[in-house]
């Protein structure tokens, strides 16, 4: 596989002077002194580590993610459809239309409308801006929206006496916008915790203060298992982190590093969080105290780590009783994870799931509890859903119960109020009037429906909240009626493994799903008589 994109990537803004580079170094066949054009190495003589990262300056309103080719994703897979009668509804052609299919699942036995929910999005400047669009979208929506690691530690409003939080702002305000448009059946406001969060007593605080629900443990992920990191602009804020116990890179208590930043060598500061360091004992005893603190529920967050790792994960998780695992495959980064890091490190969503499925399978064999599984890297549609939800039914009904997003929501917020703001200014692309309307009432569909059930309410909702509950409610919705549909299955759960096909042997190999040629042939012959 070449790597023609080891010099040149979209992510840190670089390119090479020409088109057909070395396909091992990514380098162009002829490197020049008098070129202008800043490649990876290049840009690197420059700016060192934060060619490193996504490029800075379009941090907090962009996410980001890898660009490189694992030999196996979702489209490896064919969907199987039928004809022939309906399971979960009477084979009636006018009972069985894909408008009847339900789609709502249960993830930890917290009910939700759509298998969708949004994975953690915490102290990232793209979350915290967008936090009243995603958080309202995924209410609307009726799914489990996820506040993400460090924000009590990053919020200057947080109150910390004797070292624990007793008070955040921030915290506080992402719990209550949620509810506020939450109808208290579907779905949930997760709090999520890494190694800061515990050490500062987040946990504590959301449930003895905000009546928060369900807790979700997080093992040193946040930038694929090297800990979270954000761009911090502001030095005040900076040296405040730094006090707080957070990794700030430069230390902006150093002179030399003040008067550098005020002269504009560099526009921002790093801060880094620590990553977990878990043992099967110590994570049960914890797992057993957070029940006797109150949470009614308990999630686990963790990367897709080597096989090792998911193994122990598994074991650990069944035996502490934890309602919900999220594995989380390669390639995601949401805000600032290092680009080398995205494309090179962690293991490819369906090669994960395929893991998982072992362990949960060795799990069964020996009767031992087995967690709901929430799979997340990468998802943006329907048809990845429906073949990750299939591939997961052993025999006993699928063990993934919901799929876990971040990008894709962020990106239809981020849409939607951009675009409402240029409809505000006169300045919609000419195409989009012509096809959609200029005013936000008209071009988003959803419209008439929340005006319907919200009534005046509705001019509460802000837009990108709209577009977040349109993108999953909607298009994902919808379009998981009609795939369950095509199979013939008007219930999520009747999904099995039979219902999709592998398109390559590898594919096949790694998940034990035959290729389309293998398929039922002796069904075939069966028939054929």
């Amino acid at each position: 596989m070449a790597d023609i994109y080891a010099n040149a990537r979209s992510t840190t803004g670089t390119k090479t002077r020409v088109r057909d580079v070395n396909p091992t170094s990514g380098m162009c066949p002829i490197c020049i002194r008098d070129c202008q054009t800043l490649c990876e190495i290049g840009l690197s003589a420059f700016r060192g580590r934060e060619v490193l990262y996504p490029s800075p300056e379009v941090f907090s309103e962009s996410t980001s993610s890898s660009n490189k080719d694992y030999a196996l994703d979702w489209s490896h897979f064919q969907i199987l459809v039928d004809v022939l009668g309906a399971k979960g509804i009477e084979a009636d052609p006018d009972k069985a239309v894909f408008e009847a299919v339900d789609v709502t699942t249960k993830v930890g036995d917290v009910p939700l409308k759509i298998p969708v929910l949004t994975a953690g999005l915490g102290s990232t400047a793209v979350a915290k801006i967008n936090w009243d669009s995603l958080a309202i979208g995924a209410a609307l929506s009726g799914t489990i929206q996820v506040i993400g690691e460090n924000v009590c530690g990053m919020d200057p409003g947080s109150r910390i006496v004797g070292g624990k939080v007793v008070h955040s702002d921030d915290l506080k305000y992402r719990v209550e916008k949620y509810r506020e448009f939450w109808d208290g059946k579907h779905g949930d406001i997760v709090v999520q915790t890494n190694v800061e969060d515990q050490r500062l007593g987040v946990d504590t605080y959301a449930l003895s203060k905000l009546d928060v629900n369900i807790i979700e443990r997080k093992w040193g992920q946040g930038a694929k298992a090297i800990g979270g990191e954000v761009r911090i602009y502001d030095i005040e804020k900076a040296k405040m982190l730094k006090q707080r116990g957070y990794i700030v890179i430069p230390d902006p208590e150093e002179v030399s590093v003040q008067e550098a930043f005020r002269q504009g060598v560099f526009r921002s500061f790093e801060r880094h969080s620590r990553v977990g360091m878990p043992d099967q004992r110590s994570f049960v005893e914890d797992i057993e105290w957070l029940r006797g603190q109150g949470a009614k529920k308990i999630f686990l967050k963790t990367g897709a780590y080597r096989p090792a790792v998911v193994a122990f994960t598994m074991k650990v998780a069944s035996e502490a009783k934890i309602d919900v695992v999220t594995f989380d495959g390669a390639g995601g980064g949401t805000a600032m994870s290092p680009v080398p890091m995205m494309n090179e490190c962690s293991t490819p969503t369906v090669y994960l799931e395929a893991q998982v499925l072992k362990c949960v399978e060795m799990l069964r064999n020996k009767r031992r509890y087995i967690p709901d599984i929430v799979m997340a890297g990468g998802f943006v549609n329907e048809t990845q859903i429906i073949k990750s939800i299939a591939m997961s039914n052993l025999g006993e009904g699928p063990y993934v119960k919901a799929i876990a997003m971040a990008r894709s929501p962020i990106t239809a917020a981020l849409k939607a109020s951009y675009f409402t703001e240029l409809a505000v200014k006169g300045e919609l692309p000419k195409s989009f009037v012509n096809k959609y309307g200029d005013v936000p009432e008209q071009f988003f569909v959803a419209t008439p429906e929340l005006k319907n059930e919200f009534g005046d309410g509705f001019r509460e909702i802000p837009t990108g909240a709209i577009g977040v509950y349109t993108y999953y409610y909607d298009r994902l919705g919808v379009g998981l009626k009609q795939l369950l549909a095509a199979t013939r299955k008007w219930r999520l759960d009747l999904l099995d493994r039979g219902d999709i096909a592998s398109l390559s042997d590898r594919a096949s190999k790694v998940t034990r799903i035959p290729t389309i040629e293998e398929v039922e042939n002796d069904i075939m012959e069966n028939i054929i008589g």
